[in-house]
Parts: structure tokens; sequence; C-alpha cells
């Protein structure tokens, strides 16, 4: 039977890998360990500079005091000793889209999988109204998941997978959408007058592409990406070299 490690960044407790847990539960033995509390927007970090505590909270769910990248280390290692079959890090509450999945803890949970050498997947469900509703979103990963158990991956890749809400109108194949990025900084003090900051997202526009992520989305489509680590700039090549600094 395979060994499916389920991990997320909205924390141990969301309902989201409750939901994706129990959609994978046919597929296979699922241990679920993921960051006791909600560590969304931490990229690929990893701790190495504090120790880290794992929790087995009930039959193969842990809840491990770091990072997504943490968690799948620690499972690999501690839980698991040895690899899994799969990892797959979700249901996140929100988009991992564009520019964003270079933030996201979702993707770099399936991101740190691909890299040990593990067919990985990323899921993540668009805001919408009213309560989070995961049922669609934990379909398609158990679609998704099936078939990449069955048929496997290319090396050092993975999947990210993100679902609209409400019925989605079938999946599509999509690129990493592009935008122009713009964060916003506020500067506040405190009752004791210091100083501190709180940086949020500002006005975003879309650059138009229709193979991106963003607009099989906006068209009611689930968006398959296939992603990588390997962040070569292959196309600025020839540029870096007419610089002249090669010696």
């Amino acid at each position: 039977m395979p060994r499916i490690l389920v991990t997320n960044d909205d924390g141990v407790r969301s309902k989201g890998i409750q939901a994706l847990a129990d959609a994978l539960a046919p597929l296979g033995e699922i241990v679920v360990v993921a960051p006791g509390r909600e560590a969304s927007a931490v990229g690929h970090a990893l701790t190495l500079h504090h120790p880290l505590r794992l929790e087995h909270l009930k039959d193969s769910t842990y809840a491990l005091d770091g990072t997504p990248t943490d968690c799948v280390n620690i499972a690999v290692a501690a839980v698991l000793r040895g690899l899994p079959d799969l990892v797959v890090s979700g249901i996140n509450k929100g988009l991992n889209i564009g520019d964003d999945v270079t933030y996201s803890g979702t993707v770099s949970g399936a991101l740190e999988g691909s890299l040990l050498g593990v067919p990985s997947i990323a899921v993540s469900l668009q805001q919408g109204t009213g309560e989070w509703d995961f049922a669609d979103a934990g379909r398609i990963a158990a679609e998704v998941a099936a078939r990449v158990l069955q048929k496997g991956l290319p090396a050092r890749t993975f999947l990210n997978v993100n679902v609209p809400r409400g019925a989605s109108r079938g999946i599509r194949l999509t690129v990493q959408g592009k935008r122009t990025h713009a964060t916003t900084v506020s500067e506040r003090r405190d009752p004791r007058g210091r100083t501190y900051f709180w940086i949020g997202e500002g006005e975003d526009q879309w650059l138009s592409d229709g193979e991106s992520d963003y607009e099989a989305i906006r068209a009611g489509y689930v968006s398959l990406t296939p992603l990588q680590a390997d962040m070569t700039a292959v196309e600025a090549g020839a540029f870096v070299k007419a610089l002249g600094l090669e010696r």
C-alpha cells in the first residue's frame, strides 16, 4: 500500500488538511505531519537555529513547531523513517499562483518532497464568501494523486494545483502567471511610541497570458502547473555572456 505524506502551511488543525487526508485515504496509508500553528508565507524556510519538537496528536497525525519544509524532513527522518511514495501539501486556504509560489509554504512542502526524490503535489483553493468548502478540491486532489501514484513525475518536478471556488469547468495544463508586483509597507507606532511596520499586498496587475494559472482560475478551471526548483534563467544566458565576465 502506498505511503502518502500530507502536510500544509495553515497548520495541522486546519479543515483543509483534514479534508485532504480524508480524500486521499482510499489511495494508501496517510501520515500527516504539519506545523502546529499557521506558517503561511514562510516560503522554503528551513529551521537551523533552534530545536524542533514533534507532538503525536492522534493515529498517524503529528504536529511540528516548524515550517512545511521542516515537516517533510522530520517526517522522512523520524516518522516514516524512509521516503513516502507521494507528498501532498494543502489544501491551502487561498490560491498559490504566479509569483506567489515563491512565498508559499504550501508549495514549498511539495518542492521539498520533489528535492528528496518523491513525486509531490501542492493543492490550493480560491477564497470565496462564507465558509470554506474543500469538497471539490479534495476530490480533484485525489484524482491527481491517483494518476501521479500510477505514472510518477519527472525528476525534481512537482505539480501545483489550484482550484477555483464553486464547481470547476474542468482542468487545464498551465504555466506560472506573471504580474506587476506591488507590496505595501505601513509604518505605525505602538502605544509606547515605538515604530513598527506592517507588510501587505498592494494593487497587482496580471500580465495577459492565456496559458497562465491566473487565466485558468479566472475562467473557472482548475489550474495544473508543473514546477521545478531550477531557477536558471536560460533565455538570459546570451545576454549575460555578452557582458564579458567569463574568464
